[in-house]
């Protein structure tokens, strides 16, 4: 069932019913400790992400299992709130133009048959490829890369340019994502609530295609009214990247009574050669470059995302 899931919510996608999710770690029967670790790290990424099971089976919590089970259960999960963001824009397109939230590889890569049958990899919208585990186990998975530039999700390293198959490894406390150049994905430090993340400052990933630019934007409301769209109370902000520049570009803002959202984090993936200059509105600022993973981080920011912004490097 753990397998069969990712084809059922992909299917739902389609379908046009985006928020979506099956029962983690199942819901009738008990499951095995590894199945529910394993089972964790792929619901995180379900659109509707739940543990549930029913009154006569033992519970599946993570809470009960080993500590090493907790700890991966949890690192999944604050990944998925981290991305909240990311998954909160999906969400917004999905509801205004009928867009999935969750998509097999075909529908981005319609040319390339290799996608066709592939049942056990699956994206967030179009910058995130997930690659779970789902075999008792199994220590590494057999993952399709179609043809762009893909980066580690975890340290920003260039994994793949071309169409491939790579064999990746996948320990019990890890699920392989990586992001496609070119789409810019705004993420948020999570809390203990989300009323609380809410807070914290915005981050932006920006992995660079082939032509080292990237796109994206952030849809954001207050988190409560259910009429924010209609009413035209929330933030858009369209985010591109080309020729050394990260821009922000309010597109609408209707945000009133609400905590100013900061951008605090960019991280640039595929920087080719360490920066001499980096500037915040025409401001130096300090950052730092990994020349091994080609990451460029600017951080400790405090630029407002109702404004429209200019990053830049040289």
């Amino acid at each position: 069932f753990l397998k069969r899931s990712i084809a059922a919510i992909l299917n739902f996608n389609l379908f046009g019913y985006p928020l979506v999710g099956p029962d983690i770690c199942g819901f009738d029967g008990n499951v095995t400790e590894e199945l529910c670790q394993r089972w964790h790290q792929v619901g995180a990424f379900y659109p509707f992400s739940r543990n549930h099971n029913a009154n006569n089976t033992y519970d599946q919590d993570p809470t009960q299992f080993s500590v090493a089970m907790l700890e991966s259960s949890r690192s999944a999960l604050q990944t998925r709130y981290k991305l909240l963001p990311y998954l909160y824009t999906l969400f917004h397109r999905a509801h205004l133009h009928g867009d999935a939230v969750i998509k097999p590889l075909f529908v981005e890569f319609p040319s390339d048959v290799m996608t066709y049958t592939i049942d056990e990899q699956f994206l967030w919208g179009e910058g995130l490829l997930i690659s779970p585990a789902l075999h008792e186990g199994q220590t590494s998975v057999d993952t399709y890369f179609p043809d762009a530039q893909w980066y580690d999700y975890y340290d920003g390293s260039l994994v793949s340019t071309v169409a491939s198959m790579k064999t990746l490894p996948s320990p019990l406390d890890t699920v392989n994502l990586h992001v496609r150049g070119g789409y810019i994905l705004p993420y948020q430090h999570p809390a203990l609530t989300t009323t609380l993340s809410r807070l914290n400052k915005f981050g932006l990933i920006v992995p660079l295609d082939g032509s080292k630019q990237a796109a994206g934007s952030l849809y954001w409301d207050d988190g409560e009214a259910i009429d924010s769209v209609v009413s035209g109370a929330y933030l858009q902000t369209q985010f591109e990247c080309s020729g050394g520049h990260v821009t922000g570009h309010v597109t609408h803002d209707g945000l009133e009574g609400v905590h100013t959202p900061l951008l605090g984090t960019v991280e640039v993936y595929g920087v080719e050669t360490t920066p001499h200059t980096v500037t915040v509105n025409n401001h130096t600022t300090l950052y730092n470059y990994n020349s091994f993973t080609k990451v460029l981080t600017v951080e400790n920011l405090s630029v407002a995302l109702s404004e429209d912004f200019n990053i830049s490097w040289s």
